[in-house]
């Protein structure tokens, strides 16, 4: 459990120091007047919780030092702990009852998905389960070569089509041979494409029908991976996605990076969905089940 701790703290750093450092000092040494709360808030906004979840935990927090009857800042630190901590849900268990279970994960371009899809099924692997990839993201070559060389490096087949091929029918083609094969975990990359949103969304949720097609009941979960260095600009995105096909978990990819921890507070509240697992580091085994406790700890660098 320590090295649990460590590792959130480690990859959680540049928020700590940005934002959540500099509140443990604001807490520690001053009496709580007006220009405690601007302060914090401020500190709260460039930690990207987001106005409205900067509100209401000040809000929360003004009840707390009045029903109190508290003067001192340090006396209420452990409340502000404790209130972004009931702002995070645990994450559900992952369970796999369908064979093949697909996982359909989309994100915008750059988010880190395809990066992510990899780190997924070193960590399926490492539970025994067998995978396959589906390449749909057909409209960029890259993103296809890229699938392929971690497939290759994993040792999982990879269903891919041609260049700006149907990426409905690479999707089909995957569950099949996923179920043909006896893959456990069939995972397909779709295409992210901000310029042209409406006929992205139009082409997932064409990709989401065809998947049902090749086999009733997929895709059995939509994960959408969002980077964390974007902050509050890509709530709006992840709000598309949820509406178009229908999220059921969010991946937090390049944690490490961004000292907009808080952002992971507004995904929770804006979008209601869990938070499966972040991204607090580039190796491979740095993908991570999400923690709450252990997410608070360290942006708050305890």
């Amino acid at each position: 459990m320590t090295d649990l701790f460590s590792k959130w703290k480690a990859g959680l750093e540049r928020t700590s120091k940005a934002a959540f450092g500099r509140i443990a000092n604001l807490l520690g040494t001053t009496e709580i007047t007006s220009e405690t709360w601007d302060e914090l808030e401020t500190l709260l906004l460039q930690a990207d919780l987001g106005i409205e979840t900067t509100t209401e935990i000040l809000d929360s927090l003004r009840r707390f030092v009045r029903d109190g009857g508290l003067t001192r800042s340090d006396e209420f630190s452990s409340a502000l702990q404790t209130e972004l901590r009931s702002r995070l849900a645990s994450p559900p268990p992952i369970t796999w009852t369908h064979k093949p279970s697909v996982i359909m994960v989309v994100g915008v371009n750059g988010s880190g998905k395809t990066t992510t899809i990899a780190k997924l099924a070193l960590r399926f692997q490492a539970e025994g389960k067998s995978l396959l990839f589906g390449a749909a993201d057909t409209f960029r070559a890259a993103a296809v070569d890229q699938l392929q060389v971690w497939g290759e490096r994993l040792g999982v087949d990879v269903i891919s089509g041609a260049p700006e091929s149907d990426p409905g029918a690479v999707a089909f083609s995957a569950v099949q041979a996923g179920a043909a094969r006896g893959a456990e975990i069939v995972i397909v990359d779709t295409a992210g494409r901000l310029h042209t949103r409406f006929n992205l969304m139009e082409e997932l949720k064409k990709v989401q029908r065809v998947i049902g097609k090749a086999l009733p009941g997929a895709p059995h979960a939509v994960w959408l991976v969002l980077d964390a260095t974007t902050g509050q600009n890509a709530l709006q995105q992840a709000k598309a996605f949820k509406e178009a096909v229908g999220v059921t978990g969010v991946i937090l990819s390049k944690l490490d990076s961004s000292a907009r921890g808080g952002f992971a507070l507004a995904v929770q509240r804006e979008l209601k969905l869990p938070i499966l697992f972040a991204g607090l580091g580039e190796k491979p085994g740095d993908l991570t089940p999400f923690d709450p406790d252990g997410f608070i700890e360290g942006i708050l660098g305890k």
